[in-house]
């Protein structure tokens, strides 16, 4: 049950959900926005509202039980992703330990999802972007989304840019876009 509390009377720090993706009706659905999805997916099963423009970000503010939540897309494309994203972190004072990027993963099967406390950027440039404007701190958490590797001798970044199949939408658990 979702509390309708200010997060300024929260006594708990609240938790920064950042979904990584790139704005407009272009790259709607495709591999590459899958955090987009995600957060999208999270706000709607939460009854929160994206719907205010903060820190370079459509984001929306609420609560999981009694932890508060602030979810974020950031808006000034993948490769800058951290730019909004250093912008929220300082905005709210938030210790990088409170903080969940959640990006695509070519490395992972379609579907499949990793955890993980912290880590390099391994060659994604969103997330090379976001540890950049935390000062160089990997200490953050990731939710790695699983995306599958490009068939045969396509273009990764043709991959990306590629919107997913009902299948495989179906293996991430979203819904159409």
């Amino acid at each position: 049950m979702i509390s309708r509390r200010c997060l300024c009377t929260a006594a708990s720090r609240p938790w920064l959900f950042i979904g990584l993706g790139n704005p407009g009706d272009k790259y709607r659905g495709t591999r590459h926005n899958v955090g987009f999805d995600m957060i999208d997916a999270f706000s709607e099963s939460q009854g929160i509202s994206m719907d205010t423009v903060h820190c370079k970000a459509l984001s929306g503010q609420g609560f999981v039980e009694d932890a508060p939540v602030i979810l974020a897309k950031p808006q000034t494309y993948m490769n800058l992703s951290g730019e909004s994203a250093g912008l929220l972190a300082a905005y709210y004072k938030l210790p990088l330990n409170r903080v969940l990027v959640l990006h695509d993963d070519m490395d992972l099967p379609c579907g499949v999802l990793r955890l993980q406390p912290k880590g390099g950027h391994g060659s994604h440039k969103g997330l090379k972007s976001v540890i950049y404007h935390f000062r160089g701190n990997m200490e953050f958490a990731r939710l790695r989304i699983g995306i599958g590797k490009p068939p045969g001798q396509m273009d990764p970044k043709a991959f990306l840019l590629q919107k997913f199949n009902a299948t495989a939408r179906e293996r991430v658990c979203l819904h159409s876009a």
